[in-house]
């Protein structure tokens, strides 16, 4: 029996407490959708009222039964959310899904190529979604301190480009493509409406808070010295270097998906530090 579009389902979302997942299960709720969230810690979720919270642990596949027990649609991470590693149990959790009932899912995806999980969704008789989004404006919340207690934001590379998407976006388009229909078999790259290079950033952050921000560069040497004494991998620093130096191009092409999809314009950075204006001393 198909889904129709508008139809109440009960929706599974995973990563439910992340910066994608909060947002869907915000607006999948507002759409009178009934909502199960899946996170390891029920009791530190801290989701709307109406919420059906099920503690379960992506990379423990016996831990989902209850999670898929009735579902209709699923939106699935493709990392387990304690440490981001990639999963290594995709065809069990897509396996599981289709034998509890599941009709149609959307897939977040965590590298620019589809990892065990998304291979498995794909050979599987589920109606998929792919999303794929560049840059999270979120990132910017990695300069909150030092904007609010100095005023300024050190960061490398000032030339790069991001065409970096509103996390509200990413959970819009993926509660269309799980309540809608026409969106099966896609793969849609996420963007804002906006390229912005780091200086660009600080400034929109300067100008929504009223106050000036200035931007630093930093070596590559001096960054690359930061990331080993925070514990990231050789390999780790070489993709950050890599995603730094030389981006694919989508990571800086700006793309209409967000409105093609949803019917709304993307969100902009100057409306994200709005949102998030307190974080950074606003």
């Amino acid at each position: 029996m198909p889904l129709h579009d508008a139809e109440p389902m009960t929706i599974l979302v995973t990563g439910a407490t992340g910066t994608v997942g909060r947002p869907l299960v915000e607006q999948l709720l507002a759409a009178g959708h009934r909502v199960r969230a899946l996170t390891r810690d029920p009791g530190r979720a801290n989701l709307p009222e109406g919420t059906e919270v099920v503690a379960g642990e992506l990379a423990d596949t016996a831990s989902l039964a209850p999670a898929f027990a009735g579902v209709h649609a699923a939106h699935l991470i493709t990392f387990n959310g304690a440490d981001f590693a990639p999963l290594h149990n995709g065809a069990e959790i897509v396996d599981m899904a289709v034998r509890a009932g599941v009709r149609r899912v959307t897939v977040l995806r965590g590298d620019l190529d589809r990892g065990p999980l998304e291979q498995a969704v794909v050979a599987s008789s589920l109606e998929w979604t792919d999303l794929a989004p560049v840059e999270f404006m979120s990132n910017a919340l990695e300069w909150a301190e030092s904007v609010r207690t100095e005023g300024v934001v050190r960061e490398p590379f000032a030339d790069a480009k991001s065409a970096m998407v509103h996390e509200a976006d990413i959970a819009a388009v993926a509660a269309t493509a799980l309540t809608t229909d026409g969106h099966g078999g896609r793969e849609y790259w996420l963007t804002g409406p906006q390229v912005f290079t780091p200086p660009e950033k600080v400034r929109t952050i300067s100008e929504v808070l009223g106050r000036e921000v200035r931007y630093v560069e930093l070596s590559q040497d001096e960054v690359v010295a930061q990331w080993r004494r925070s514990g990231y991998s050789t390999s780790d620093i070489e993709f950050f270097l890599a995603m730094r130096t030389n981006p694919p191009e989508a990571g800086y092409t700006v793309l209409p998906t967000v409105e093609q999809v949803t019917g709304r314009p993307a969100r902009t950075f100057a409306q994200w530090v709005r949102e998030n204006a307190a974080a950074f001393g606003g």
